[in-house]
């Protein structure tokens, strides 16, 4: 298992402490050492995890343009949503999302991390809705990427951004900003911005006032109920 140095630990934590408890999306890791509440968005790496079916030797080949529009209608249980990709501005991590939307890598993917004046983090593959169990954050597509930081957008509620483990471990997980809370990132911004909701704001707010409970690493973040991607269908405008 990947562990993040104890001095990037407390840096993230200074992230979110300033508005008092939130951190960025975080790996388990990070969960695991840091002390004072939420952690860090992130995508827990473990090499010993099993992984379901889908896992891929390599990052895809770029197909899409980065000149095009690209859009991604998001159905879930709770219903659905739709993300302007921003292609130009990130296109490698576009070009992976939208291959492993393309080939459904996400259906049936969970929403295993809640903070609802924070964010919703999804993409892990390490559980899925036909089983009954908790994604435990360390789940990836089996590649990784580079991050594609500083490319002119902010963090703010209906951003979407990668999770990671640390500089270039980008995968497949994913969270979207659902409050205040997320713009503390801007001040430590590692995570890639690719995209932002454009409809179906009301969904991500339903997804992030579902009750949560105390989870492996003791955070307040884990659903009580079962939130699923059913599919993901992208359009090229």
């Amino acid at each position: 298992m990947k562990r993040l140095p104890i001095a990037l630990l407390l840096g993230f934590t200074l992230v979110v402490t300033g508005c008092g408890t939130k951190t960025a999306p975080a790996t388990d890791q990070q969960q695991n050492n840091a002390t004072s509440g939420q952690t860090t968005p992130t995508d827990k790496k473990d090499e010993t995890t099993k992984q379901p079916s889908k896992q891929y030797d390599k990052a895809p080949e770029m197909k899409i343009d980065p000149n095009k529009n690209y859009e991604a209608v998001v159905e879930t249980n709770k219903g659905s949503f739709t993300i302007q990709l921003f292609a130009k501005d990130a296109p490698k991590t576009v070009n992976s999302f939208v291959f492993l939307a393309n080939d459904h890598f996400y259906d049936g993917i969970k929403f295993h991390r809640i903070i609802q004046s924070f964010m919703i983090q999804t993409g892990d593959p390490t559980s899925r809705g036909d089983n009954n169990t908790v994604a435990d954050g360390t789940g990836g597509p089996g590649y990784s990427f580079e991050d594609e930081l500083k490319n002119g957008h902010s963090y703010d509620k209906g951003v979407v951004a990668m999770a990671n483990a640390g500089p270039n471990t980008n995968g497949s997980q994913f969270f979207i900003g659902s409050g205040e809370d997320v713009k503390n990132l801007d001040s430590q911004p590692n995570y890639t911005i690719f995209g932002k909701i454009t409809a179906g704001i009301d969904t991500i707010d339903k997804i992030a006032a579902t009750p949560v409970k105390a989870g492996g690493f003791g955070e307040n973040s884990t659903p009580t109920e079962t939130i699923t991607i059913q599919k993901i269908t992208v359009t090229e405008k």
